[in-house]
C-alpha cells in the first residue's frame, strides 16, 4: 500500500541526518495522500542507518495504523491533528535541530531579521503556547498539535506563508506541500535560527526585523503569482 509514497517519505526522513538536523533518532517526516485520507510516517525510535522504505508506517487521520509492522512515530497524533486542521498541508517535519531548539527552549520567536529568512518565512517564526501540566499528562502529542494551531489561529497567520513553528520547551515543526518541501523548510529554519543567534550576540540593541518592504520583496519574488525567482518548468533554481 502506498509504496511510492513510502519511498518518498523514506527519502525525506533520510535527508534529516544528511543535513545535520537530527541526532540519534530525534526526528520524523510524514506525507499525506489526501485522496485516500492516509499518511505515511517514520516508525518510532528506529535508527536512521537501519531504516528502510518498507519500514514506513501507513496511518489514517485518526492516527490509527492501517499498515506497518512497527509502531509509528510517537509524534503521529501531532501530525494527524495538523493534517486535519490545515487541509493545505502535504508534508510535516519534526526535528530537534540545535539552533531552532535553542529558541524553542528560550521561548523566543525566530525573528525575520534578514532576507534569508524572508525568502521562506513571511514573518517571525512563532512559539506555540506552553503546555499546561494537564495537557502534558493527558493527550500530550495531540495537545501539542492544538497548541500549534492556537497560535496561528489567534494571530491569523497563514500556515503556508509561514510554514514553521517552535513548540515551547521542545523544538520545531515545519510543513509544506509535500515531505521534500517540509524538509527544505526545516533546513532553512535552523539556518536562520543560527544566523539570528549570532546577530543578537553581535548587536543586542538592534531591532531584529527586516523592513516590511524588503520582507515583501524577498518573499513574493519566490511565492505567489508575481514570483520570478528560479527557472520556470524546471526543478533547477539559480543561486540568486
Amino acid at each position: 500500500m502506498l509504496e511510492v509514497l513510502k519511498q518518498q517519505v523514506y527519502e525525506a526522513n533520510m535527508a534529516l541526518p544528511q543535513n545535520n538536523l537530527v541526532t540519534l533518532t530525534w526526528g520524523n517526516v510524514s506525507q499525506i495522500d489526501r485522496e485516500k485520507g492516509l499518511f505515511v510516517i517514520k516508525p518510532s525510535g528506529v535508527d536512521y542507518d537501519a531504516l528502510r522504505p518498507e519500514d514506513m508506517v501507513v496511518v489514517n487521520l485518526a492516527g490509527e495504523v492501517v499498515e506497518g509492522e512497527m509502531n509509528p512515530s510517537s509524534d503521529t497524533p501531532t501530525h494527524a491533528f495538523l493534517y486535519r486542521h490545515w487541509q493545505q498541508l502535504g508534508g510535516i517535519v519534526h526535528t530537534h535541530s540545535k539552533w531552532a531548539v535553542a529558541f524553542a527552549q528560550a521561548g523566543i520567536p525566530i525573528p525575520a531579521a534578514g532576507t534569508t529568512h524572508a525568502d521562506t518565512f513571511y514573518g517571525d517564526v512563532p512559539v506555540a503556547d506552553r503546555l499546561t501540566k494537564e495537557e502534558v499528562d493527558g493527550d500530550y502529542e495531540l495537545n501539542t498539535g492544538y497548541s500549534i494551531a492556537r497560535v496561528f489561529d489567534r494571530e491569523k497567520i497563514d500556515p503556508m506563508a509561514l510554514p514553521g513553528v517552535l513548540t515551547n520547551d521542545h523544538g520545531p515543526f515545519t510543513w509544506g506541500v509535500d515531505a521534500q518541501d517540509a524538509v527544505h523548510n526545516a533546513i532553512v529554519l535552523d539556518v536562520v535560527a543560527e544566523m539570528d543567534y549570532h546577530t543578537m550576540q553581535l548587536n543586542p540593541s538592534q531591532d531584529l526585523h527586516v523592513p516590511q518592504y524588503l520582507l515583501d520583496r524577498h518573499y513574493f519574488r519566490k511565492h505567489g503569482k508575481g514570483a520570478y525567482y528560479g527557472q520556470k518548468n524546471s526543478n533547477k533554481v539559480s543561486s540568486k
